[in-house]
């Protein structure tokens, strides 16, 4: 008896320690997971020893870059569909209008009183930037690290260039609340400063590493303000420009930039899908965005949320499962120039004669999985949580409750849909967004490998048990 009690007491003290392992009620038949150990485990084993998803981000980076608008972008939407077609899938294209903005060149140099020459600064023009004269502009910087240094720098910022030296908070866990709080500067900094009566901005590019590469990133014109020429300065750059302000507040930038934007051009989402045998007008969706930025191909942001959101469908199609419910696949085009495309999708009259029961976005780079957020309903997070015990043996650690959704698929959610976000570890992105270092070689392929399965996995779970 007293060793009855003994582990009773233990069993007492292990829930109250760790909640997450008492007993489930027993969930809906949504949540269940019967029949489908097998399907995830086909997926999960041929995956691995395929890694099928860096067969497909290498091609798509083979393009090039992909801006909204241009050459490289339009080849990624024939390209996309072509892969579609060539694996069997039901496929179209959505129309998209988008903007068509063109980088040009960009320089900058730093001149100091009584030093000859002008010292070069790595600099990139932010989207949609104005030029400046083809001659450029130079003044002198006034160094601001927020919105309230400039209000205090008053009268000095007229007529001149300010910079914006406000450095991501290395000490955040969540490098994307650290991005979050720097990259304000990117998208309202030249509006500010104009306001003012500053004549460009310059911005800290937003990434925890010091590097000599510009980190772009598109810019908001504030209707009541001018519009002056703004740019992204590395890293490195804004410590050098920051020291040697200090030491001569006379010394001046000279900014010269020939971007400029065109008339919208048509464009396309491209979409993919796995027909549902008995609720064909359910959908469960898996997006991610096809356009990129131009300085690279964007392989993290967000080349590998395609190749994943291809290499789900693949493995679906490969486990032999027939799913009861819809599985597509959708590349929106435009995320980073205003997400146009996935609000027409979600606006298409095509949408009148479906229901998105959940859709999940891939738009975090290629880093292991963690796990997903669910957002909206409670409940729906925890009949999902059901769902781990087919997830774990990929390596998820968790489903939960939290800001599930992205740009893409956030119209959706109006409409009932269960927004879910897939979350790697995140903790080098932003060493690599938005600049010349997003490359093929900064992604690991079974890393970008595990993120496909478990969203294959989570995505045939979902078709087959419903929310």
């Amino acid at each position: 008896m007293k060793a009855v009690r003994r582990a009773a007491r233990l069993a007492s003290l292990l829930l109250i320690l760790f909640p997450s392992c008492s007993p489930r009620t027993p969930a809906s038949s949504a949540g269940t997971t019967d029949g489908l150990d097998r399907t995830a485990e086909s997926i999960r084993t041929r995956g691995l020893v395929d890694e099928g998803a860096f067969d497909f981000l290498r091609a798509l980076c083979d393009l090039g870059p992909r801006l909204t608008g241009s050459e490289g972008a339009a080849k990624a939407v024939a390209w996309s569909r072509a892969a579609m077609d060539s694996l069997g899938f039901e496929t179209w294209l959505e129309p998209v209008t988008v903007q068509h903005w063109v980088r040009g060149q960009a320089e900058a140099g730093l001149s100091v009183p009584g030093r000859p020459g002008s010292i070069p600064l790595a600099v990139a023009a932010l989207g949609l930037s104005v030029p400046t004269p083809p001659a450029g502009l130079t003044a002198q910087a006034v160094e601001v690290r927020s919105f309230e240094d400039l209000d205090r720098a008053g009268s000095r910022v007229r007529g001149r260039i300010v910079f914006f030296n406000a450095a991501m908070d290395r000490t955040l866990m969540d490098t994307f609340r650290a991005y979050g709080e720097a990259v304000q500067y990117r998208a309202r900094g030249a509006s500010e400063a104009a306001k003012r009566g500053a004549i460009a901005a310059i911005v800290r590019s937003p990434t925890g590493r010091l590097d000599d590469h510009p980190h772009t990133g598109i810019l908001t014109y504030e209707p009541d303000a001018p519009r002056v020429p703004a740019a992204a300065v590395s890293t490195l750059a804004a410590e050098f420009l920051s020291a040697r302000l200090r030491e001569n507040p006379e010394a001046e930038i000279t900014l010269r930039m020939s971007c400029r934007t065109l008339a919208d051009v048509p464009s396309a989402n491209v979409v993919g899908q796995i027909r549902g045998t008995e609720k064909p007008e359910e959908i469960v969706l898996l997006g991610a965005h096809l356009d990129s930025w131009d300085l690279s191909a964007g392989a993290n942001d967000d080349a590998a949320g395609c190749a994943q959101c291809l290499e789900a469908l693949r493995l679906i199609r490969d486990s032999g499962l027939k799913p009861r419910r819809t599985i597509r696949a959708v590349l929106f085009m435009n995320e980073e120039f205003g997400a146009s495309g996935g609000r027409d999708y979600a606006a298409s009259g095509r949408r009148s004669a479906e229901r998105h029961i959940a859709a999940m976005e891939s738009d975090r780079g290629a880093g292991t999985p963690l796990g997903f957020f669910v957002g909206g309903d409670p409940l729906a997070a925890g009949k999902l949580e059901a769902f781990e015990s087919l997830l774990r043996p990929s390596g998820i650690l968790w489903v939960r409750t939290g800001g599930g959704g992205g740009a893409d698929i956030g119209p959706l959610a109006a409409g009932g849909t269960v927004m879910m976000s897939f979350l790697p570890d995140v903790q080098r992105y932003f060493d690599f967004h938005h600049s010349a270092l997003d490359t093929l070689e900064s992604v690991h392929p079974r890393e970008l490998e595990l993120g496909a399965i478990a969203m294959a996995v989570m995505a045939a779970a979902l078709a087959e048990k419903g929310i």
